[in-house]
């Protein structure tokens, strides 16, 4: 999955779910202070994002997420990683944070 495709599920999930306008959702957003998105909605985020991997998914996989595009920077990585080496993947994106 391309980063285009992952951006593009995770708008449509902000949109659906939250009801943010599509003009407010751009990489460069930040969750809480550009899109309102508290704990609260990141967890509901996370799960509703879930199906997008299929191996297990950790909210410390998404700690150091600030902005959209880190979202999407996480998620592309846990998709394209082999299932054993997501606790690698986690650690790769707390290091680039």
């Amino acid at each position: 999955m391309t980063h285009d495709e992952v951006f593009a599920r995770v708008s449509a999930v902000l949109q659906d779910t939250f009801e943010i306008e599509a003009g407010r959702i751009r990489p460069e957003a930040r969750l809480y202070d550009d899109l309102d998105i508290d704990s609260i909605d990141a967890v509901d985020l996370l799960v509703k994002l879930k199906p997008m991997l299929d191996k297990p998914l950790r909210p410390e996989q998404f700690k150091s997420v600030r902005t959209l595009q880190d979202v999407v920077d996480a998620l592309v990585l846990l998709i394209d990683a082999p299932a054993t080496s997501t606790s690698a993947a986690a650690a790769a994106s707390a290091t680039t944070a």
